[in-house]
């Protein structure tokens, strides 16, 4: 009876409230008019209890808000009165592309299974010609090739490898999904915030050249410095850095080819890691070189077609003119003024500052960025990552300045949900090209999102291979039996990257909730892993006690910045919104850079790693080194192996003054783009038109200059090979022969030749100089005219 006049109560205690509910919860659409321009009218949702009705709240006027869900019209009306490519107007729309789809399915198909097969027998072609010129077959065939290119790849190669590794599906989709939340904020901070990175890897690019030229990952230098902890620990951070990545990839992918194509979204998550494996497991790293130039290419040539679309084909002043009017019908919270045409933006920075942290793990823990070292020559090094790094800031910060400000400067009807998918730019090319921007726009994603699928598979391949099969599975493992595996690992890692995907599709995390995330989860192994190469003192207990320690503070500040989110309207609850929003995520990761190496420097200088050199780094590394599945009549020297064996250059001391250019030039650039640039802008509190021009100027010279570079500049540095090639010049005759330095240790072969006599090497053709200390003693003759060959080359230790 108790329960039964409660629940009545309960009940009357509803009725009464239902009409003051209902009053309070009432909304009606208004007309506003911009104050700018008169002409320009839309409508908004206000609540009738609004004290003001004449201002609308912030997102009242978007499609979403005057969408009616059960007819699927809605109230939305284009302040411009835009229509489009075909001639239909935006006004009633409650989303962009509310499920039409711009392209057949199976355009969608053809990108993904018919691009995938081309490029597949391409790059077939391609290794197939570049094999026929080398005449060491061996060589090129072996597990040390396939995941270090020969470790001797030019700088103009490096550098085109980084903006096509760093350009994922979000340098291009989450740019402008910024750009069109925050305004010229988002593509500045986007950019400044992700090449600081790339600039100061450099130093660390150095290091790998100086102290472990020899090591195949980054987790083998942490396991030749600290031990098997420290390695299991590093290795974890770097396996899930590498998940992230590809999660990320493969979810900006899908998701814009299913709205474009209406592909489904399950087929393309698979399909579209599976497209890049068949010529990363036939090629190696070295054939990841070769598409990166390609599909940079076309990644450049399509951006600048919309820059060209866009701010002359419409023009500046009329986007500035746009941008005006639309800051007036959806102003920007926390935007002074409301305008998008400022950087006094707190989300903008809070972005900015997410960006900075979450990159410094993506880029310093990510084994692709270290294998690409690993693959340059040593005095190419610091000039890859660096013309690289500036050449890249082009691609987030021109794309986003371009479509993502287009997109609101057209008032195109983009929803919330749209806009976080990464379907922005997408949505512009299509209103502006139709069906051919929307092709243009899936392919360079495609380019974007395949090559740097190549390098995660690549990375994520030799991790398997070297650090988890040959180290604890199979410690006696052969070249040819890493191989097979590196090859296993690349395949199993594309349909691991499929399933990530549609498990990320399920739970319904999105690109943009990663990419602020992302940080949280990987931000405390940034300092530990450059210590490794940088602090003699550090010990691996201070290292893993910072990863560990820094990952658990960082999930903390997380969760409990997330119960005071906005998102979660006071009810303190930890979810995926409130995890996503701008604030905690901000927390978790602060927390998770700047944590981890407190401790790690605290541990370290109370229990230092005692009696470690550097020189101690290099001697462990080089014995790691595979050479078994390399025939014994084409090995090369040691230093030729690693890639040290280019003269004067590559010295040690040559080395050490590009360190200390890289420590200047990469700090000093950072601080420009992340400190002096933003301050100067202050001043213009809304950008003016002309303010504006000089903006979009800098963006359309500095785009135009980095495509130059990255196209033109790796062609440059092979034009001999080229023409060799196309000439059909073959090298003939002997090559200088080389003796392997394991095999020799000058001093015993000195005193052997003097005392018997015997020829060092069966080749009589070659004048082998042993070098002792500061003396150099003639120990082979050459034969015939008696005078000494000009083709002589002098090895490590000979």
């Amino acid at each position: 009876h108790r329960t039964l006049n409660m629940q009545r109560r309960r009940f009357i205690l509803f009725l009464f409230l239902v009409p003051f509910i209902s009053i309070a919860n009432a909304q009606a659409t208004i007309k506003v008019t911009s104050k700018r321009d008169p002409t320009k009218t839309w409508e908004c949702l206000v609540p009738v209890a609004n004290d003001d009705t004449t201002k609308p709240e912030l997102g009242a006027c978007m499609p979403e808000a005057l969408c009616d869900s059960t007819t699927q019209t809605s109230k939305w009306k284009n302040a411009f009165g835009l229509k489009d490519y075909k001639g239909v107007s935006y006004d009633g729309r409650c989303a962009f592309f509310g499920g039409k789809t711009a392209l057949d399915v199976w355009f969608g198909w053809f990108i993904v299974v018919g691009l995938g097969a081309i490029f597949a027998i391409v790059f077939a072609g391609l290794q197939w010609l570049h094999d026929k010129q080398v005449k060491k077959q061996s060589v090129v065939h072996s597990s040390e090739h396939f995941a270090g290119a020969g470790r001797s790849v030019p700088s103009g190669w490096i550098a085109c490898k980084v903006v096509a590794m760093w350009t994922w599906a979000a340098s291009l989709l989450q740019s402008s999904n910024v750009a069109y939340k925050y305004g010229i904020s988002g593509p500045f901070w986007y950019a400044s915030g992700a090449t600081i990175q790339v600039l100061l890897f450099a130093v660390l690019a150095v290091e790998i050249k100086r102290k472990c030229p020899a090591i195949h990952t980054i987790c083998e230098v942490i396991l030749a410095r600290w031990g098997t902890t420290a390695h299991l620990t590093i290795m974890c951070f770097v396996i899930a850095t590498q998940l992230i990545v590809t999660g990320m990839l493969i979810l900006g992918g899908a998701a814009v080819v299913n709205a474009l194509s209406g592909m489904d979204i399950y087929a393309a998550s698979f399909l579209i890691p599976l497209a890049a494996a068949p010529f990363t497991m036939s090629g190696g790293l070295l054939v990841t070189f070769v598409s990166s130039w390609l599909q940079v290419a076309i990644i450049y040539v399509v951006m600048l077609i919309f820059l060209w679309k866009i701010y002359v084909g419409l023009g500046a002043d009329q986007v500035w003119e746009n941008l005006m009017i639309a800051s007036e019908k959806n102003p920007v919270s926390d935007n002074r003024e409301g305008t998008y045409l400022t950087m006094w933006s707190t989300n903008g920075l809070i972005f900015g500052i997410c960006n900075i942290v979450g990159n410094f793990g993506t880029v310093f823990v990510d084994n692709s960025y270290w294998q690409n070292a690993i693959a340059a020559r040593p005095s190419g090094t610091y000039k890859g990552y660096l013309i690289g790094g500036i050449a890249w800031f082009s691609i987030p910060f021109t794309m986003a300045t371009t479509l993502g400000l287009a997109a609101r400067a057209m008032d195109l009807p983009i929803t919330k949900t749209e806009a976080g998918l990464g379907l922005v730019p997408p949505a512009v090319a299509v209103h502006i090209l139709g069906e051919g921007g929307a092709f243009l726009i899936l392919f360079q994603l495609f380019m974007a999102v395949t090559d740097t699928a190549c390098a995660e598979q690549i990375a994520s391949s030799s991790i398997f291979a070297y650090d988890v099969f040959k180290r604890y599975l199979h410690p006696r493992a052969t070249g040819k039996q890493i191989l097979l595996v590196s090859r296993i690992g690349v395949l199993v890692w594309s349909i691991l990257s499929g399933v990530l995907a549609v498990i990320l599709f399920e739970l319904k995390i999105g690109l943009g909730w990663i990419y602020v995330a992302m940080g949280n989860f990987i931000g405390s192994a940034v300092f530990p892993v450059a210590f490794a190469l940088t602090w003699k003192r550090c010990s691996a207990l201070g290292a893993v006690l910072g990863c560990w320690i820094g990952l658990g503070l960082s999930m903390l500040a997380w969760c409990l910045a997330a119960q005071t989110s906005k998102l979660g309207k006071g009810s303190k609850v930890v979810n995926v919104d409130t995890l996503g929003d701008d604030l905690p995520s901000l927390a978790g990761n602060l927390v998770a850079l700047f944590s981890s190496p407190i401790i790690c420097v605290v541990v370290s200088l109370i229990w230092p790693q005692q009696g470690f050199e550097w020189s101690q780094l290099k001697t462990r590394t080089e014995e790691w080194l595979i050479e078994d599945d390399i025939d014994e009549s084409e090995r090369v020297t040691h230093s030729e192996l690693i890639g040290m064996n280019h003269g004067e250059e590559d010295s040690e001391e040559e080395l050490g003054k590009v360190l200390y250019f890289s420590y200047w030039f990469g700090g000093g650039l950072s601080i420009v783009l992340i400190v002096l640039w933003p301050l100067l802008t202050l001043p213009e509190v809304s950008f003016s038109k002309s303010y504006w021009n000089w903006w979009v100027a800098i963006g359309f010279i500095w785009a135009h200059c980095a495509a130059f570079v990255t196209m033109v500049y790796p062609i440059w540095e092979i034009r001999a090979d080229i023409y060799s090639f196309l000439v059909g010049k073959k090298e003939e005759g002997e090559e200088p022969a080389r003796i392997h330095a394991d095999a020799l240790d000058p001093a015993l072969q000195l005193k052997k030749a003097e005392t018997s006599g015997e020829q060092i090497t069966q080749n009589p053709e070659i004048l082998l100089v042993a070098q002792t200390g500061m003396q150099s003693v003639l120990v082979g003759q050459a034969f015939g005219s008696g005078t000494v060959s000009s083709d002589i080359t002098l090895v490590s230790g000979c």
